[in-house]
């Protein structure tokens, strides 16, 4: 039997850990994601849209976008459909969007197309699979819950490795419900290994107004007004989407972040760092209070441009700081890092899977 791989409290609250990046803004980070809603509702319109803001970095709905490589597995269309959409929706393509009509099935080749493809492009950021139906194998032999879970799991799992978005186009349930998140087609197993959930309905049958619900991990709660203009085969927001609030960074972190920048690149102990810290500031501090500080502020760091991570040897913990402008790194450290940790529920099997 495999041993579990454990991590102790205080050595989590003191490891800088990656922090998840946002294709798009405040709605869609890396992770797996589900986008349904019924037939012929627009779906592929949107997916397509998205794909192409992506691709071009441009904005998605006034959110910023994270400018990438994309792959949009469009399994139920054809190439010359594809072209066609394409000259509708805008005049200039850009050679970082791909388009795929045929793939594997999950646990049938699909993952290592996906994967191979992310090899040759180490830059992906998105990969759009519509629809999800279109890979997937019935397998009689287990519970309907236990397959949906196993199949969205091998999705995760892939998104989590590569670091990017995975958006699976997927379907609803005819029958009506006041959450809109209940009528996604299959058990809660699919939702509930999803990192963000997108259900697109129509306020009435053949018009142009929807609703776009989304519900995730790491976005927040919200409805979000759409009309689908038919002369541009766009989806346009209509009413102004709701501001996150946000923390400002306190002076003492933004001194803090001055000091990692004018650091890097660095390679050591948080005893080291501490005692540099007190010869440039005259600030003493614990190792352990200074790793702390460090590993709460990861994210806010990393969107300044300053890089942590940690590795661990027999002996030590090393530190290693990086800045986006001053980067001597070779890609290569030694010791294991301590961010291989098993994240859930990517890693259960169904048996396996948390409570509700």
């Amino acid at each position: 039997m495999k041993k579990l791989t454990i991590i102790d409290a205080d050595t989590l609250m003191t490891t800088p850990l990656p922090v998840s990046q946002f294709v798009v803004e405040g709605l869609l980070p890396q992770g797996l994601h589900i986008l349904a809603g019924a037939a012929k509702v627009g779906k592929s319109w949107l997916a397509l849209w998205l794909c192409l803001q992506v691709a071009k970095g441009e904005p998605v709905w006034n959110l910023p976008s994270r400018k990438g490589t994309v792959l949009y597995l469009c399994l139920e269309d054809s190439l010359s459909r594809i072209q066609t959409r394409l000259f509708q929706i805008t005049e200039e393509a850009p050679s970082s969007l791909y388009f795929a009509t045929m793939a594997g099935s999950i646990g049938n080749g699909l993952e290592e197309q996906i994967e191979e493809f992310l090899q040759a492009h180490p830059d992906t950021v998105l990969v759009v699979i519509d629809t999800l139906q279109k890979v997937r194998i019935a397998n009689t032999k287990a519970s309907a819950y236990a397959n949906d879970y196993q199949e969205l799991s091998s999705l995760k799992r892939l998104a989590d490795q590569a670091c990017v978005a995975i958006l699976a186009i997927h379907h609803i349930h005819k029958t009506q419900d006041k959450d809109p998140f209940n009528r996604i087609s299959g058990t809660t197993g699919i939702s509930g290994v999803t990192d963000t959930n997108f259900v697109l309905l129509k306020k009435r049958r053949g018009g142009p107004e929807a609703t776009l619900y989304c519900v995730g991990r790491d976005i927040a709660y919200q409805e979000l007004s759409l009309r689908f203009q038919k002369e541009t085969h766009l989806w346009e927001l209509t009413e102004p989407m709701e501001e996150t609030e946000s923390t400002p960074m306190n002076e003492e972190v933004l001194k803090l972040f001055k000091f990692l920048k004018e650091q890097a690149p660095f390679d050591g102990t948080a005893t080291e760092l501490a005692v540099r810290l007190e010869k440039r500031t005259g600030e003493q501090i614990l190792p352990c209070v200074l790793s702390k500080k460090l590993a709460r502020h990861t994210g806010d760091f990393s969107k300044l441009g300053v890089t942590l991570s940690s590795t661990r040897t027999r002996d030590s913990r090393a530190l290693h700081i990086r800045c986006d402008s001053n980067d001597g790194s070779d890609g290569k450290k030694d010791g294991e890092p301590v961010e291989k940790l098993l994240s859930q529920p990517s890693h259960l099997s169904p048996e396996e899977s948390p409570p509700l």
